[in-house]
C-alpha cells in the first residue's frame, strides 16, 4: 500500500491563497501577493460569507480532517480579527499530519 505523505506548509500556502482568489473573485489580489502573514480581515477584507465559501472549498480540497468552522470556533474574537493566511495554513497542516481536524 502507497502511502502519501502530507503537503508541505508551502503547498498549502499556495492551495489556500488560490482559494482565497477563487472567493474573493474581482476584488481578489494575485496569488504571489497572498504571504503567511496577510490578515483575512485588514488585509484581504473578507467577510464571515467569504469564510464560509472558504470553509466550502477547504473541505473539498481536502476532506473532512479540514474543519474551518471547528477552528474559528476554539478562537477567541480578537483571535479571529487577527487571523492571519499562514495561522489558516498552519492549521491545514496540523490538521493533515494528525487527521484530528481541531
Amino acid at each position: 500500500m502507497k502511502t502519501t505523505a502530507p503537503p508541505t506548509r508551502a503547498q498549502v500556502l499556495g492551495e489556500v491563497s488560490e482559494m482565497i482568489t477563487t472567493v474573493l473573485g474581482d476584488y481578489a489580489p494575485d496569488t504571489a501577493d497572498i504571504a503567511e502573514h496577510t490578515r483575512f480581515a485588514d488585509d484581504l477584507e473578507m467577510e464571515s460569507i467569504d469564510l464560509v465559501t472558504l470553509a466550502g472549498l477547504l473541505a473539498e480540497w481536502y476532506g473532512t480532517d479540514v474543519n474551518l468552522a471547528a477552528y474559528l470556533a476554539d478562537l477567541e474574537l480578537d483571535q479571529i480579527i487577527e487571523l492571519t493566511v499562514g495561522d489558516l495554513v498552519a492549521y491545514v497542516v496540523s490538521a493533515l499530519t494528525t487527521g484530528t481536524g481541531r
